[in-house]
C-alpha cells in the first residue's frame, strides 16, 4: 500500500509547488488571452496539473535500489501485445474481460484520455495536435524509463514497449475525441470575453489579485531565503548542520517588502494588477505619495505587520477583504488611503464610473 501511495503523494506535493510557482502566470496569461478568468479556467489549469504531475510520479516511481534492479530489453515489436492476449484464455467477452494482458492495455489507454481531453479544453488545439502531444509525452516517459532516467541507473529498470506507446497516443486522441461536447461549450462561455474589452472591476477580480500579491511574496521570499542559505553554505562554507536561519529568514521579508515596493513606486500597480490588468487613477495626493499609500494599505502593510511578528497581520487581512466588499469602487484600503480607485487597464482614460467600477459598454461578470 505505501508503494502505491508514494506516487500519489509526491504528485499532491509536487501538484501544490508547481500550481503555485505557475499560478500568477496563469492567470496573467488568461487575461490576456480571453481577458478573463473563470471558475472554469481555474479547474481546468488544476486539474492538468495535477494529473500531469501524477502522470510522471505513477509511471517512474517509486524509484528502485540500484543494487536490486534487474535490467531489461526493450520491447521493439508492435502489436505484440495479441499474443500476450492469446496466452492467457480468451474465448469469451468474461475471458478478455478478466484477461491480464487486456487490461493493461486498456489501463495504458486510459491513463492518457485526460491527456487529450485537457490539450483540447485548455488549448483547443485539433485532434491531430491532441494526438501528436500524446505521442511526445508517452515517448518521454519511455525514453526516461529506457535510458536508466538518462543514466542514473546502469540500465533500463523498467521495459520500453512500442506498444505502450501505441496504446497512450490512442487514449490521447481518445480524450480529444471526448472532449467534443466540452470544447464548444467552453468556446461559448469565453464568446463575450474578448481580450480586449475592458471588463469591470469586481470584488472577485480584487481579490484575484490580491492572492496573487500573497503568492508573490512568499515565492519571492523563499527563492531569497534559499538563496542566502546556498551562498553561506557554498561559497562561505559555513556548516549546514545546524543552520541558522536568520539571515535566510530576514532576506525572506525584507526581499519581497523592498522589490514589491519597488514595482508599486515604479509602475503605480502590484504584481496582481499586472496579472488582472487593472491600473489606478483618479486621487488629489502626488503621484510618489499615492502609490505609497496604496502599497502601504495593501499588500506592503500586510508584510510591515507580519515583518513585526504583530498578530495585527491577519486583522489586517479581514479589514482588508470587507473594505473590499464595501467600498463602492472596490477600492478596498488601498483606495481610501491613496484616493484613487481601480480600473481596467483597457478602458480609456477618465471613462470609468466610480460608482460602479464600470466603462461605457461594459458588462457581464468577471473575476
Amino acid at each position: 500500500m505505501s508503494g502505491r501511495l508514494f506516487p500519489a503523494l509526491v504528485a499532491i506535493l509536487l501538484g501544490v509547488i508547481v500550481g503555485a510557482l505557475s499560478f500568477v502566470p496563469f492567470v496573467a496569461v488568461q487575461y490576456r488571452r480571453v481577458g478573463r478568468l473563470t471558475a472554469w479556467q481555474g479547474l481546468l489549469w488544476a486539474g492538468f496539473v495535477v494529473y500531469g504531475l501524477a502522470l510522471w510520479t505513477y509511471t517512474l516511481l517509486p524509484l528502485p535500489d540500484t543494487a536490486a534492479i534487474r535490467c531489461v530489453p526493450a520491447q521493439l515489436r508492435p502489436f505484440n501485445f495479441i499474443d500476450d492476449i492469446l496466452d492467457y484464455p480468451a474465448g469469451s467477452a468474461g475471458q478478455l474481460v478478466r484477461n491480464p494482458a487486456v487490461m493493461q492495455v486498456a489501463l495504458n489507454v486510459m491513463l492518457f484520455v485526460p491527456l487529450g481531453f485537457f490539450v483540447r479544453a485548455i488549448w483547443r488545439r485539433g485532434f491531430l495536435v491532441t494526438t501528436l502531444a500524446g505521442l511526445a509525452m508517452s515517448l518521454m516517459i519511455e525514453v526516461t524509463q529506457h535510458t536508466g532516467v538518462y543514466g542514473v541507473y546502469p540500465c533500463a529498470y523498467r521495459l520500453f514497449d512500442v506498444d505502450d506507446l501505441l496504446a497512450n497516443t490512442t487514449g490521447a486522441l481518445l480524450g480529444g475525441l471526448l472532449s467534443v461536447a466540452i470544447v464548444p461549450w467552453l468556446a461559448r462561455r469565453d464568446e463575450g470575453a474578448a481580450p480586449l474589452r475592458p471588463r469591470p472591476v469586481t470584488f472577485w477580480r480584487r481579490l484575484l489579485a490580491m492572492f496573487c500579491d500573497v503568492l508573490a511574496v512568499w515565492l519571492l521570499g523563499g527563492v531569497a531565503g534559499m538563496l542566502v542559505n546556498l551562498w553561506r553554505i557554498v561559497v562561505l562554507g559555513v556548516d549546514a548542520t545546524p543552520l541558522d536561519q536568520t539571515p535566510a529568514n530576514v532576506a525572506a521579508a525584507l526581499v519581497p517588502l523592498v522589490l514589491l515596493g519597488a514595482l508599486v513606486l515604479g509602475t503605480g500597480r502590484t504584481v496582481g494588477d499586472h496579472a488582472v490588468l487593472l491600473r489606478w487613477e483618479g486621487g488629489k495626493r502626488p503621484e510618489p505619495v499615492a502609490r505609497t499609500l496604496r502599497y502601504l494599505g495593501g499588500i506592503g502593510g500586510w508584510q510591515l505587520l507580519t515583518l513585526a511578528g504583530s498578530s495585527l497581520d491577519l486583522l489586517f487581512v479581514v479589514a482588508g477583504v470587507v473594505m473590499l466588499l464595501t467600498v463602492k469602487d472596490r477600492g478596498g484600503l488601498p483606495g481610501v488611503l491613496s484616493g484613487m480607485r481601480p480600473v481596467d487597464v483597457r478602458e480609456p482614460d477618465g471613462e470609468g464610473d466610480p460608482a460602479t467600477g464600470r466603462g461605457s459598454g461594459q458588462a457581464g461578470h468577471d473575476r
